[in-house]
């Protein structure tokens, strides 16, 4: 049938709220470390760290209140709850690791103009206890959370991600300068790793905003969809097909489906609602089941 595919979550909310947690506490340690170190040694590479860190450690804090906003019961106003509010802050922090990569290219352009020295060794010590602590807030969040399903999740790992590369780049920075005296390394090396930040927060900033926009979810064709209802037995016609993602891990369809007239629609229904389930994890459709005496006007979308 196409490649459609469907995560499940590690250990669901629970287990996103424990590795969120966890992440938050070693960035926030690491992040105070790296600001005195950075003032200390006179190197960009690590206060620029430093302030990736205060945003990922605001990330990690938005990600994890995000969590506990989107377990809110639905309202009478808000029929859908507040599922929403996950894709919301993982598209805020996709724009963030865009503005703090703007910042760190900006900061490398003006030390290209002016190299300042540094003090290397110092400054390849307190990166390389950055770039541990990045990896166990990795590890705990791939561990505990759901970081391949959980669009919410992914931004705040990618913030994880990109600090590990700003303490790879320190590490390469402080080497270079050490073994050559070359100080154009501690630049060079920090517009690469905004590069590689951007790229990451651009596949974050693009899949929320496809959510955000009714979007089809990832991996479900909504053409075989429809394809597949018509070979239910006494379907005629499907029209009005729409299928969009809540938040991630909750699709939502909703469709018309013409039967014939002397078909069982309660029976169809069935089948539908149990294709949709099976076949695309889709738990929560509505289907209008109609014959020939219904007419409604033509839909614009």
């Amino acid at each position: 049938m196409g490649g459609h595919h469907h995560h499940h979550h590690h250990g669901g909310a629970d287990g996103n709220r424990k590795g969120l947690a966890i992440a938050l506490a070693i960035t926030t340690g690491i992040m105070l470390l790296e600001f005195v170190g950075g003032l200390w040694t006179g190197s960009l590479a690590l206060l620029s760290d430093s302030g990736h860190m205060l945003n990922d450690a605001v990330s990690l804090l938005l990600s994890f209140i995000a969590i506990g906003v989107a377990a809110r019961p639905a309202t009478a106003g808000k029929t859908f709850g507040f599922r929403r509010f996950e894709i919301v802050a993982a598209l805020f922090n996709g724009v963030t690791l865009f503005v703090i990569a703007a910042f760190i290219v900006w900061e490398a352009y003006e030390r290209l103009l002016q190299p300042q020295q540094v003090a290397s060794g110092a400054m390849m010590g307190i990166a390389a206890v950055g770039l541990l602590a990045n990896l166990l807030s990795a590890w705990a969040l791939m561990r505990k959370g759901d970081v391949h399903g959980n669009v919410n999740m992914r931004s705040a790992y990618l913030h994880i991600i990109g600090d590990a590369l700003g303490s790879v780049g320190a590490i390469v920075a402080g080497l270079i300068m050490l073994l050559t005296g070359w100080y154009y390394a501690d630049p060079i090396i920090s517009v690469i790793v905004a590069l590689l930040i951007l790229r990451g927060a651009w596949g974050v900033i693009r899949h929320t905003l496809h959510i955000l926009m009714e979007g089809a979810p990832e991996g479900i064709h909504p053409p075989e969809v429809e394809a597949e209802l018509k070979t239910i037995p006494g379907v005629e016609d499907v029209h009005d097909l729409h299928i969009w993602t809540i938040t991630s891990g909750l699709d939502s369809l909703s469709c018309h489906v013409r039967v014939a007239d002397d078909a069982d629609g309660q029976r169809i229904l069935q089948q539908a609602i149990r294709l949709l389930s099976e076949r695309y994890g889709i738990q929560h459709a509505t289907i209008q089941v109609e014959n020939s005496t219904i007419t409604h006007a033509e839909l614009d979308v």
